[in-house]
Order: C-alpha cells, then sequence, then structure tokens
C-alpha cells in the first residue's frame, strides 16, 4: 500500500515544485530580460515567473520544515520586490501552525487543487483499454511548436483571450529540462496533448488538452496510458496529477486507479476582492 501521509505528500509537492522550477530556468534561459528567477527558503520553492504566470508562488511551504515569521517575511519580500502577488500553494499536511501565522497576516485562500496519486509497477495495465483509432507518441526534436499550438488550441476555448500566452507557455513547458511531451493523433492529425515529468520515481502528469474538434475520442485517456507505460518503464513508482475538485479530470483520472491524496489550498495575502 502507498498511503497518503506527510512522506508522500512531501515526495509530490518536490516533483511538481522541480517540474515548474524547470519551466522557470527555462524561460530564465530563453528570455534574458524576464527576470524569472526561484530559491529554497524555509524548505519551501519560492518561484518568480512573471506577473502574469501561475508558477509565481510557493510551493511545499512548512511541508519540509517549519516556517518561522521571519522567513515569511523573506519570502514575502522575494514577491513584493518583484511587484508580484504573495501566494502560497498549502498541502494540508504541512506545519499545523503555519495556518494561523498566514491568517495573522491577512491572507485569504482563494482556490482549491485535489492533489491524486496512483502506485505504478513495471507490469503496468490501463484500467480501460483506449480508442483503438488513436495513436500516441512523444514528440520529436522540432516539433515542441506543434505540441504548444495544439495545446493552446485546447486551452483557447476554456480561457478566451490567453491564445498568446498559452502559445508561449506551451512552448515554454515543451523545451523544459526533464520534460516529456506527448501527443495523440487520429487519423494523422495531432489532436490532443499530454505533458509528464519525471524526478526521482515521481510522474508529474500535466498539459492535458484537445483541440475541440478532436474531443470526445477517447485521446485524453489514450495520452494518460501513453505516459503512464512510459514512466513506468522509466522506473516511476507512483504517478500524480492536480485536478480542480470533483471536476471530470478528476473522475477521468479516478477511473484510472487515482485518488486523491490531499486538497491543496493556496493562500494569498492582501485583503479579498469585494
Amino acid at each position: 500500500m502507498l498511503h497518503a501521509d506527510h512522506a508522500l505528500a512531501q515526495r509530490l509537492e518536490r516533483t511538481e515544485a522541480r517540474s515548474n522550477a524547470a519551466f522557470v530556468e527555462t524561460r530564465a534561459y530563453q528570455q534574458l530580460g524576464s527576470g524569472a528567477t526561484w530559491r529554497r527558503i524555509a524548505g519551501a520553492f519560492v518561484l518568480f515567473d512573471g506577473h502574469a504566470s501561475p508558477l509565481t508562488q510557493t510551493f511545499g511551504l512548512g511541508l519540509y520544515e517549519p516556517v518561522s515569521a521571519a522567513e515569511l517575511t523573506e519570502i514575502e519580500f522575494f514577491f513584493l520586490e518583484r511587484g508580484a502577488a504573495v501566494m502560497h500553494e498549502i498541502s494540508p499536511l504541512a506545519d499545523t501552525a503555519l495556518l494561523p501565522l498566514l491568517a495573522e497576516r491577512g491572507y485569504h485562500p482563494i482556490e482549491y487543487t485535489s492533489i491524486l496519486y496512483r502506485p505504478l509497477t513495471p507490469d503496468y495495465q490501463p484500467a480501460t483499454q483506449s480508442n483503438p483509432q488513436l495513436s500516441t507518441r512523444r514528440i520529436g526534436v522540432g516539433e515542441e511548436l506543434l505540441w504548444a499550438q495544439t495545446a493552446a488550441a485546447g486551452w483557447s476555448t476554456e480561457m478566451p483571450g490567453l491564445a498568446d500566452f498559452m502559445l508561449e507557455f506551451g512552448q515554454l513547458s515543451a523545451h523544459s529540462a526533464g520534460a516529456a511531451p506527448f501527443v495523440a493523433e487520429l487519423q494523422g492529425q495531432v489532436i490532443a496533448t499530454g505533458g509528464l515529468f519525471i524526478y526521482e520515481d515521481v510522474a508529474l502528469l500535466a498539459g492535458a488538452s484537445t483541440v475541440p474538434a478532436g474531443r470526445r475520442q477517447g485521446a485524453q485517456l489514450a495520452l494518460l496510458d501513453a505516459r503512464l507505460r512510459h514512466a513506468a518503464a522509466q522506473g516511476c513508482t507512483v504517478a500524480m496529477m492536480g485536478a480542480l475538485p470533483g471536476s471530470q479530470s478528476q473522475r477521468n483520472a479516478e477511473t484510472q486507479g487515482f485518488r486523491v491524496a490531499y486538497t491543496r489550498a493556496k493562500w494569498m495575502l492582501g485583503q479579498p476582492a469585494s
């Protein structure tokens, strides 16, 4: 059994943080004036990827070691001196003294994320079979733009007006160290994307997107199967992903053997919007 305990939470949060840190490093390398950077403070991963980036926040705060008021001030200054909002993704398995400290300083929760996991073994087999008309593969060198364009086309219906942002985000993600981007094809046409990042023996699944015309074909199920097979072949013993609590993405993951490890809350410094 792989229990959803403090040790597992540390592994899962570290993997996601390492993935995001690799992304920040890619932006810093490709966009020299971006100011993208990250560091560790009080055990937490503290990332700045630009004011509009969802990665500009901390991961693992209070999960690896207790956080003092002075250390929290240092973290806050890291963001504030760059003109960014101060946000923290907090696992419920973090140090219990952290939440009162956040409340005292004027933080409030703004969103929740279900963190799901499942064990992996070398003989991994999918719970359900995917559409045989679909094929999946890892992208080749030079296909990063194709992957990003497909991902952006899928996300554009969910986030209108953010097409350019998602296209740039997708390209950086596909180029990040440790990334293994996958695509699904139907009759020779790329219709969906899925990302994979491996740290030690944990596989993080992200970047799921399907173009509108390619939906309801089972593309994401096929990509989930392909990435889990690849991760198992690389020696991973656990896979993880994040989803909106109660969403279709969470239900799809649960049908494939994932279960909720915990629900994470994002805390933001400042007064809630009226």
